[in-house]
């Protein structure tokens, strides 16, 4: 999903096209891609010994895959961001403080996009890692993030991404979760009770500079390990005083 160009150039289409979908595995035979892409063999191998003679695709054998050349411009975008730059640390020590998985994100096209984790001594293991992307509306990162924006910008990500249901506890309703991010506003910080994946807990905090998010961290969990716990002032007060560090770091920097 994504907003469409006025004049799409249908080349780079089938370029991305094909790019993504090497993304969704190690390697692909040219006979494999042709079945998933409405593409001709002879079109697909054009494209594919393009991205070969600039360093995007490698190939093994018979099977084509992405290169770590994607790994490089992406590593350039993210050490561009000071949410990146003055995070990391901190991330680190929340990680550490609490023993839990810490999560640094920002918000692009609608989405929640990961920056940076870093896993304390009872981390769970999880899907999400550096550059994943997510719906904001089912995740405490991603409320931290759109309790931050206007009511315009959040009608707008809804219209595009929807509240589509991962478990019974999503909010999938629009007038409820804009009462949800009533309340985060009011308290500070946001929590995801197994609204993405069962068994999950999240506490999230957005990370402002003056009327501007430039994003938000968290902390994951079981929810028995959380939950045994609950959301006390404890560790939402670590989760909000570090994502209030960030921000000071931040505007300092830039004076």
């Amino acid at each position: 999903m994504g907003k469409k160009a006025n004049h799409p150039v249908r080349t780079s289409e089938k370029t991305l096209r094909l790019i993504e979908t090497l993304d969704t595995d190690d390697g692909f035979r040219l006979s494999e891609l042709e079945d998933r892409l409405d593409m001709s063999k002879s079109g697909i191998h054009n494209h594919l010994s393009t991205l070969r003679e600039h360093g995007y695709v490698k190939k093994d054998g018979d099977e084509y895959a992405l290169s770590l050349k994607f790994l490089s411009l992406g590593g350039h975008v993210r050490s561009r961001s000071p949410l990146y730059q003055y995070g990391r640390s901190k991330i680190d020590q929340l990680a550490s403080d609490t023993g839990m998985l810490a999560n640094l994100a920002t918000e692009e096209g609608g989405r929640a996009v990961y920056l940076y984790q870093s896993r304390g001594n009872y981390a769970v293991h999880l899907d999400t890692h550096v550059g994943y992307r997510l719906r904001l509306h089912n995740i405490g990162i991603g409320k931290a993030i759109l309790a931050s924006l206007s009511r315009d910008r959040v009608e707008s990500i809804v219209e595009e991404w929807g509240l589509p249901e991962a478990t019974e506890n999503t909010i999938t309703d629009r007038e409820e979760l804009f009462e949800e991010l009533e309340t985060i506003r009011e308290r500070g910080y946001a929590t995801d009770n197994e609204e993405r994946t069962e068994g999950l807990t999240c506490i999230g905090a957005p990370v402002k500079l003056g009327g501007d998010v430039l994003g938000a961290i968290s902390i994951s969990a079981p929810t028995k390990r959380l939950g045994n716990a609950g959301f006390d002032d404890d560790i939402t007060a670590e989760v909000e005083s570090t994502a209030h560090e960030l921000a000071l770091d931040i505007k300092y920097a830039r004076q």
